[in-house]
């Protein structure tokens, strides 16, 4: 009995820590679009004090996409939610059964959907950002620099969407696909590299920044063992050469994630971009 009684208390801590944020409706598995029989998904999590933007977050690392209840993301994205932005978690179709080209293919279909169907939302095409980190933070970046007007003729009604986002924040994203893709030790530890060399150019972003592409934050570790920071060190010197409007910032000893203060700094400076640019 006693053991039960600790369960029921445990029980009872994790939900009330589980439901002490902003009031919100979530809106779970909507469908944007089918691969091999599966359903591509995501979530709207609309906070009661809703400013209209929203903020779509790529739900990868690694390019593994795994599913996680939106009652638990909207405990993640409390600071977003709180600050009235509607937070959208998105899933693509995951490693290792898919591969990095098939990731950013579903993740730009994803926006187009949103953007498609933003009244249904409740929120404004024009004020959509994405973020996301590491992996996330490529496909993040790739949204933001490789963004177009979609195809008029498409049958598909989202491909006639464009896919324009306002504004992009990444954290610790590899920017250089070309000496990763392909067969060998990357690929055996991120199966999702192991794609045709020759298409890597074409989801790197260091080779698409142009003066047209959205405000863009960089967040990155200068201890981070496994994406270099100077991922984001040569991004953001692209992005200056080509006159986008970005800004970069160190995280003193800070590795691959970041923890405890490390992330506090990291997710305030990201509020404060999308304030700057969504609102």
């Amino acid at each position: 009995m006693r053991k039960l009684k600790n369960y029921l208390a445990l029980f009872c801590i994790l939900t009330i820590s589980i439901y002490s944020f902003a009031d919100v409706t979530i809106k779970s598995d909507v469908v944007y679009g089918h691969k091999d029989g599966l359903a591509l998904i995501y979530d709207v999590i609309e906070p009661d004090n809703a400013n209209g933007a929203a903020i779509v977050f790529m739900m990868s690392g690694g390019w593994f996409s795994r599913w996680t209840p939106a009652e638990f993301l909207s405990q993640r994205f409390e600071d977003m939610l709180e600050a009235g932005f509607t937070v959208i978690p998105v899933y693509h179709g995951s490693a290792p059964r898919y591969h990095v080209p098939d990731a950013y293919s579903d993740v730009s279909r994803a926006i187009r959907h949103i953007k498609l169907r933003a009244e249904q939302h409740s929120i404004d095409p024009d004020r959509i950002g994405v973020t996301g980190g590491s992996a996330g933070g490529h496909l993040s970046l790739m949204l933001g620099l490789d963004a177009d007007m979609g195809d008029p003729n498409a049958d598909d009604e989202v491909m006639r969407q464009d896919n324009l986002v306002a504004a992009v924040v990444a954290y610790f994203p590899p920017v250089d696909l070309r000496q990763l893709a392909g067969p060998g030790s990357w690929s055996e530890r991120f199966p999702a590299l192991n794609f045709d060399p020759d298409r890597a150019a074409s989801i790197s972003p260091i080779l698409h920044a142009d003066p047209d592409d959205p405000p863009t934050l960089l967040i990155h570790g200068d201890a981070d063992g496994l994406v270099d920071i100077e991922n984001s060190v040569i991004m953001h010197e692209e992005f200056q050469k080509k006159n986008v409007e970005s800004q970069f910032i160190t995280i003193p000893g800070g590795g691959h994630g970041f923890q405890g203060e490390d992330a506090q700094r990291a997710d305030s400076a990201r509020l404060e971009w999308f304030k700057k640019h969504l609102l």
